[in-house]
């Protein structure tokens, strides 16, 4: 019941946050964007059978870092560099965990996809980074092996809790790949929704995950 509860205030939370953007105020993004987070750390920290206590805590690290990540990227002066490590810091909690719980070794060409995926990225991205080159690039590296690592979990054992954090990491995929292209391709006009949607819906199911 509480998780419930819990998941209707993040699905109201990141409504109003969505809705701000594009139509204000301001302040609202400002409260409700790290209040979202916030509640998904509480999703992750009241599992009672968490499947493992190491997993669950580098998980609520991840999200800490999470969270300091959208306070830098929404403050008003462009705090891009500082939000993409706080990012960064968080899919390396993420690697983490998955590597930790991983189970079984799995066949490479399981990693060809996000390989793909990097490439096609980068290659989109290459002619816009200027000065931004090696931190897209490790980033994307660093997502990528989030990515894949928790694909080789779930094959490893497929139960609830390894599929949500997958279909999380793939999301999170989305969300970063939508917020590259809209900060280095030019902005459209639905970018927000693709971003937040995305990001808000990978980080419930990590936070379920546990």
């Amino acid at each position: 019941m509480l998780i419930i509860i819990l998941t209707a205030l993040v699905i109201c939370s990141a409504s109003l946050t969505i809705l701000a953007e594009y139509f204000g105020p301001r302040r609202a993004v400002y409260l409700c964007k790290p209040l979202t987070i916030t509640l998904l750390i509480l999703i992750a920290l009241q599992t009672k059978q968490p499947v493992s206590v190491f997993y669950q805590r580098i998980i609520l690290v991840g999200l800490l870092f999470s969270l300091a990540g959208d306070v830098f990227l929404m403050l008003p002066r462009d705090r891009f560099i500082q939000g993409l490590l706080c990012f960064l810091c968080a899919h390396l909690c993420y690697i983490v965990a998955f590597a930790y719980d991983g189970g079984r070794a799995t066949p490479l060409w399981s990693a060809l996809p996000f390989l793909l995926y990097g490439i096609v990225m980068l290659r989109l991205l290459w002619p816009r980074l200027k000065k931004m080159k090696v931190p897209v690039v490790v980033y994307t590296l660093a997502i990528s092996l989030m990515a894949w690592l928790a694909l080789t979990r779930w094959l490893a054992s497929a139960d609830d809790g390894r599929q949500l954090a997958f279909l999380g990491a793939l999301l999170f995929v989305a969300s970063d790949s939508f917020l590259a292209v809209n900060r280095f391709k030019g902005r459209t006009r639905f970018a927000q929704f693709s971003i937040l949607s995305t990001y808000f819906t990978a980080q419930w199911l990590i936070a379920l995950s546990t």
